[in-house]
C-alpha cells in the first residue's frame, strides 16, 4: 500500500494494495481543472483490490466514482468520503472472437474504437466522438453520431459496497437516453461489446469524418466539460440556448461557448461555483424564453464552498 499525507478516515479504512491518498486535489484529473479536493482518493490495483477495499469500508463512508473528469464538475468545497479513480489496470481492452470487444472500464471510448477498428470490426465508431471512459459511457448510456451504448453493450461487470461481483445484461443496466436504472451503488470494471465484420479502412474513415465533425463544431481544445445538458424531448438544447441569447454568456471566469453553445468553457481563471451557476442562469433563461426545464448532462459532484 501506498499511503500519503495524514487523515482520521483513512484510518477507518482497510489496507490495500493500490494507493489511498488524503486530501487529493481533484481540479488536476478534471477537463474544467476546477474544484476541491477529495479527502480520501483512492487507486485500487486491480478488481480483487477494489472489491477488497469496499467490503471492508465502513457502511457511513461515502464512496464516488470518477473516471477521465471529462463531463465532471467538482465544486471547491470538496468531496467528502473517498473517491474511486481507476487506472492502468482497468484500461485493457481486447477483441474477441465473433467481432466482440471486452473493455476496461478505465478504457478511454476513442481507444475502444480504435481497437475495434484495428480488428475489422464496425459498429463501435461513434466512440470515437465521445471524450470519457468507458465507465462513465455505461453509467449515461453515452452516445454520439446516432448510436448509444446500449446499442453494441452485451454486458457490463460491476462491484457492489459488498465487494460481490455482478454480470448485467443489457436489459438490467435498464438504458434510456443519457441513463442507466443501474443501481448507483455498482462501480462498473468491464464491458463486452458487440460488433459487426467490417472493412478497416470504411471505418477509419467514418472515424476521421467523426474527428473532422467534433473540431469543426465544438471547442475540444479548451478546458470545456462537453455536452453540458441534456437534448430535450424533440429539441436541441444548444438551439433553446441559442435562442435564449446565452451564446458567448460569462460569469467570472465562466463562458458559454461561441462555437457551441451547449457547452461552457474555463476561460483560465473560473471557480467551479461560476461555472455551476453560469449553467443555472442559461437553464433560467431557457425556462423564462421556451418553457423547457433543461437538464444537466454534466454530473456535478461534492460541496459547494462553505458548506463542508
Amino acid at each position: 500500500m501506498v499511503q500519503t499525507s495524514t487523515s482520521s478516515l483513512i484510518g477507518r479504512l482497510p489496507k490495500v494494495r493500490g494507493e489511498l491518498t488524503a486530501d487529493a486535489p481533484l481540479a488536476p484529473l478534471t477537463w474544467f481543472r476546477v474544484g476541491g479536493n477529495a479527502e480520501v482518493l483512492f487507486r485500487p490495483a486491480d478488481a480483487d483490490d477494489l472489491a477488497d477495499f469496499l467490503r471492508g469500508t465502513p457502511e457511513d463512508v461515502p464512496v464516488t466514482v470518477i473516471g477521465v473528469g471529462s463531463n465532471l464538475l467538482v465544486r471547491e468545497g470538496g468531496v467528502p468520503g473517498v473517491v474511486v479513480r481507476l487506472g492502468r489496470e482497468f484500461m485493457k481492452i481486447e477483441v474477441q472472437e465473433g467481432d466482440c470487444v471486452r473493455a476496461g472500464t478505465a478504457a478511454l471510448d476513442v481507444a475502444v474504437a480504435r481497437a475495434a477498428q484495428e480488428a475489422g470490426i464496425a459498429g463501435l465508431e461513434f466512440y470515437r466522438g465521445i471524450p470519457g471512459s468507458i465507465g462513465g459511457a455505461l453509467r449515461m448510456n453515452a452516445g454520439a453520431y446516432g448510436r448509444e451504448t446500449k446499442d453494441v453493450l452485451i454486458a457490463a461487470v460491476a462491484i457492489d459496497r459488498k465487494g460481490e461481483r455482478h454480470v448485467l445484461t443489457l436489459a438490467d443496466m435498464d438504458y434510456s437516453y443519457r441513463h442507466s436504472g443501474a443501481p448507483e451503488g455498482l462501480i462498473f470494471v468491464e464491458a463486452l461489446f458487440q460488433g459487426t465484420p467490417g472493412d478497416k479502412a470504411e471505418i477509419l474513415a467514418r472515424m476521421n469524418e467523426i474527428t473532422a465533425s467534433r473540431e469543426a463544431t465544438q471547442p475540444i481544445r479548451t478546458r470545456t466539460g462537453g455536452s453540458t445538458f441534456k437534448n430535450p424531448d424533440g429539441k436541441k438544447s444548444w438551439q433553446l440556448i441559442d435562442a435564449a441569447g446565452c451564446r458567448g454568456l460569462v460569469r467570472g471566469g465562466a463562458q458559454v461557448s461561441e462555437l457551441h453553445c451547449n457547452f461552457l468553457i474555463n476561460l483560465g481563471d473560473a471557480t467551479a461555483a461560476d461555472i455551476e451557476d453560469l449553467g443555472e442562469e442559461v437553464r433560467a433563461r431557457v425556462k423564462k424564453t421556451s418553457g423547457v426545464t433543461l437538464e444537466w448532462e454534466i454530473r456535478r459532484i461534492g460541496e459547494r464552498e462553505g458548506e463542508a
